[in-house]
């Protein structure tokens, strides 16, 4: 691919290396007279490489001559460094190795002395002995703590009980040239005696490998060795570093995965007790190479593979000769899958490299001949690509650079110009692209060039999924089988898959009933996509099978509850049950928050109580169980609660910073829905916040006092930023304070004088409108008292202008805010806007109707007291509006402009609405609320 010693991609810089080095010494001045070729090709495309020459000059010079001798020589001197050797000793001998190999390494690689295998083989020759050298001090330095007995001192390794597994291209022996080095670190205690009263071994042998970890990793002025990944152990979030057998073992017999039977293709003992780690491997081979036929395994890594592309759209890779479409990572894919498939029925195929797997499944018969020629030159061509991107600055990059640094680094990679680079990438990627697609797309029905013969999609089980409703067949079997083999980690058990197997009878047929079963089934895979493990919902389907119709429902009718379900699997419980309301909200917060520590708990916890029944209110909603009254209720409810409980907790926390104003008080108002204790699914908080000072008060009496105003609007903002705060829920509540004294240009608290003094001289109609919707809902029993009494006065004076403000008011909001969906009830001509309008004025000219913050209470009020015959029309026509806007927020979400068609037949089932009637029902509904709009407020100007 590349020319020997490419020319100087950066001239100037290739100029100051070769001064640089002719400065050094009289030895390094002939050889950059004989040798200016070399330095300049180096100096003009590496910095890292410019840096290593300046710091090596004899390494680089005897590179040139003889380089796998030097590179020996290197590491007889590295095994040469006694285990004993303090550990700065240690750490330097590894650091001046790595760098003096690499740039060995390099030289051979750039110069083309070496081919890829032997480049790759000599970066893991050098990960594998500075592991070796640094394992080696620190099982010795256990040993002379007292901590380990070893039994043989003066080789630590051997019999050590502990054995560093070599993964990935580490074991395959193909690292890159800036590769992190994936390791598994295993021991067996029953080695060593440990002392009964000391740590044991668990502690002792992971605290030894994270000292392994820092001596690999830790950087300083000479470089650092590997870096270093430990996360393809079992189940690393909950494991130590070091991993018993006993844990081991047990679990790639029990939960392991395919895609962890794929990285164990490649894992090999590279340091330690190599003994133990090969009998680990033979011990777990069952596991990794199955007897029969693992077809499974095409659909379960090409279905990896999906989701990495999912989750890492090609657009996001730019040009990645690793990770783009075509890249070294989808032939690895191939070379692995069709090794499971085959290699428990053909041992001859287990290799550990990519290149070597693919030559055995061409003399095996099980891929084409030319197709797997084209793979290799082209895996050999990225990889080469790979390693003179990684050698530029040292990074672990795949992705070729933009702009003048690309076009220095095609003539660094050999090449003319940027477009010989790219056309050379391209030629290759695209046939990986091709024959990736050839197994894992054509593979179901024989794919031509590929042996694979017998890995159909059974014909009863297509069938029976096409008879129940669903359409993706080919993909739903695949992902069963995923489900079967235990591919995700809530199947991992024996037991999750036999209550899996128990569940789907139900499952799949209920899902299938739903309007779109395709989109019902992959949400549910995505549910348990998400669990960490899968007995407990599986065993919960298993003794309630009622919950299998609630889950289809919501999988089928629901995408936006499917969503929630799917990132908060906890919800399923209330399922249960999802008609039992909250009937007190306070008392079980308070509960709750018992074991709450600090106002980040206190939030955490109600965030997690809100979301779980805000989930169980829009089932039952949906079910029909309880109307959208109730479900208003119960949400106002828990929203009143948790303003209560969590006002003092703020208020405390701004105390703790600058104490208290004596005799001072706040109090919440809410407004809007939450006012009238109507709030829907996703409802904000309207929010008003009203505080009272002493006569004498002048600034709060901590350690840092502030004065007292400030105090309440820092009181303030902390109370918002509590409620609006993001958890990995979302926030509490989302918060509106526009509503207050002079909206946004108004402070965030005002004082009850001023929220007084205001609405006696200067607040607009629609100001006083919105007052009618006000309750106070937190604060002291005297605080809320004296501030229901200030918004009773506001309310009760009189405005001679109230009804043609109103119309005006509605006239403005029907051209600046008219409604952009069929779907939305609350702007449209007729719509719940206007029968709350009805219901605010009325009250403000016959005075306010007791409880009359809810809409339906105000408007049954008025017509008692005859001010509006046609209350009940009015009732009927809010309830049908909140109904309808209430079922579109939970089947597709507050902001839906569009309704799904599944969506849309649920929110007709609740409404009791004919679907081919609904037009007009909703027309004819409306034309009586804009005709009792124009008779009592007035015609919208």
């Amino acid at each position: 691919m590349t020319r020997l010693w490419p020319d100087p991609a950066d001239p100037a810089a290739a100029q100051r290396l070769i001064e640089r080095f002719t400065a050094l010494s009289p030895a390094a001045a002939a050889f950059a007279r004989a040798q200016g070729t070399v330095l300049a090709a180096l100096g003009g495309g590496s910095p890292y490489l410019s840096d290593l020459a300046l710091r090596e000059p004899n390494t680089l010079m005897a590179a040139l001559l003889d380089p796998a001798g030097t590179l020996a020589s290197i590491m007889s001197e590295l095994r040469a460094v006694p285990p004993s050797m303090a550990r700065p000793g240690i750490a330097a001998a590894l650091r001046r190795t790595k760098r003096r190999a690499a740039l060995v390494i390099a030289m051979a690689d750039i110069g083309g002395a070496w081919n890829l295998h032997t480049v790759t083989g000599a970066l893991t020759l050098l990960a594998e002995a500075t592991l070796s050298v640094a394992l080696c001090h620190l099982l010795l330095s256990a040993h002379a703590a007292g901590e380990i007995v070893l039994p043989n001192p003066a080789q630590p390794e051997c019999g050590a009980g502990l054995v560093v597994l070599g993964m990935g291209k580490l074991g395959a022996g193909e690292l890159n040239y800036s590769s992190d080095i994936d390791l598994i670190i295993l021991y067996d205690p029953a080695v060593h005696d440990y002392n009964p009263h000391g740590p044991g071994p668990a502690a002792i042998l992971s605290r030894l490998v994270r000292n392994l970890v820092a001596l690999m990793e830790a950087r300083d002025a000479d470089g650092y060795v590997f870096r270093t990944d430990l996360r393809l152990r079992p189940d690393p979030s909950a494991t130590p570093p070091a991993t018993s057998l006993a844990t081991a073992i047990p679990y790639y017999e029990g939960m392991g995965q395919n895609w962890e039977r794929a990285a164990m293709t490649k894992a090999r003992p590279v340091a330690g007790d190599l003994a133990l780690g090969w009998a680990f491997l033979e011990a777990i081979r069952p596991f990794v190479w199955r007897r029969g036929l693992d077809f499974a395994a095409i659909a379960d890594i090409g279905v990896m593979k999906q989701r990495i592309n999912t989750q890492h759209p090609a657009a996001a890779y730019g040009l990645n000769v690793k990770l783009a479409p075509g890249g070294i990572r989808e032939v690895e894919f191939i070379a692995q899958t069709l090794q499971l498939v085959w290699g428990g029925k053909m041992p001859g195929l287990r290799d550990r490299t990519t290149v070597g797997a693919l030559r055995r499944l061409v003399r095996a018969g099980r891929l084409n001949r030319r197709g797997a020629a084209e793979l290799i030159v082209a895996y050999q061509v990225l990889r080469s690509v790979e390693h003179r991107l990684q050698m530029v600055a040292d990074r672990q990059t795949h992705s070729l650079p933009e702009g003048e640094a690309l076009e220095r680094f095609a003539i660094f990679a050999g090449q003319p110009d940027v477009a010989a680079l790219t056309a050379l990438l391209a030629q290759h990627m695209g046939r990986v692209r091709h024959w990736y697609a050839v197994v894992f797309a054509d593979v179901p029905t024989g794919a031509p060039g590929l042996d694979l013969t017998g890995a159909d999609v059974p014909a009863p089980t297509a069938k029976a999924l096409t008879e129940m409703g669903f359409r993706a067949v080919d993909g739903m079997v695949a992902t069963l089988r995923g489900w079967q083999s235990g591919r995700l980690r809530a199947l991992r058990t024996s037991r999750a898959r036999e209550l899996m197997d128990a569940v789907l009878p139900n499952l799949l047929p209920a899902l299938g009933r739903q309007p779109d079963p395709d989109a019902a089934f992959d949400r549910f895979d995505t549910l348990l996509a998400r669990l960490p493990a899968g007995v407990a919902l599986l065993s919960m389907l298993n003794r309630n099978p009622a919950l299998l119709t609630r889950i289809a429902g919501v999988f089928g009718a629901a995408p936006h509850l499917a969503d929630y379900l799917a990132q908060v699997p906890e919800a399923l419980e209330g399922l249960i049950d999802p008609g039992a309301g909250l009937p007190e909200p306070a008392p079980a917060l308070r509960h709750r928050l018992q074991d709450a520590r600090t106002l980040e708990d206190q939030l955490a916890i109600t965030r997690r109580i809100v979301r779980a029944e805000e989930f169980r209110l829009c089932v039952a909603q949906m079910e029909g169980v309880i109307d959208v009254d109730a479900a208003g209720t119960l949400r106002t409810a828990l929203a009143d609660a948790a303003l209560e409980l969590l006002l003092p907790a703020v208020l405390d926390g701004v105390a703790v910073r600058h104490g208290r104003v004596r005799g001072a008080a706040m109090a919440v108002v809410a407004l809007g829905k939450a006012g009238g204790r109507e709030m829907m699914a996703g409802s904000d908080l309207d929010l008003m916040l009203i505080y009272s000072l002493p006569a004498n008060a002048s600034e709060s009496d901590g350690a840092r006092p502030i004065p007292a105003s400030q105090w309440y609007t820092r009181a303030a903002h902390a109370f918002v930023a509590a409620m609006t705060a993001r958890g990995p829920e979302g926030p509490l509540y989302d918060v509106d304070m526009r509503l207050r004294p002079s909206g946004n240009k108004g402070p965030v608290a005002v004082s009850l004088p001023a929220f007084v003094r205001y609405h006696a001289e200067s607040a607009w109609t629609w100001e006083r409108m919105a007052l009618t919707r006000a309750r106070v809902v937190a604060g002291s029993p005297a605080m809320r008292a004296r501030v229901g009494r200030a918004i009773a006065d506001a309310i009760a004076q009189p405005c001679p202008t109230t009804r043609t403000d109103a119309a005006a008011m509605r006239g403005r909001l029907l051209r600046d805010l008219p409604g952009v969906s069929p779907w939305d009830m609350k702007l449209r001509p007729g719509g719940g806007m206007e029968v709350e309008f009805i219901a605010q004025a009325l009250q403000l000219v016959h005075g306010a109707v007791p409880g009359g913050q809810c809409t339906r209470v105000a408007l049954v009020g008025l017509g008692a007291a005859g001010h509006l015959p046609e209350w009940a029309d009015l009732v009927a026509a809010d309830r049908l509006w909140r109904t309808i806007q209430s079922m579109v927020r939970i089947t597709a979400g507050r902001d839906a402009t569009t309704l799904p068609d599944t969506a849309a037949a649920a929110l007709y089932r609740v409404a009791g609405l004919d679907p081919a009637e609904f037009p007009a029902t909703v027309a004819a509904q409306a034309a009586r609320v804009r005709a009792a709009f124009v008779q009592h407020v007035g015609e919208p100007s």
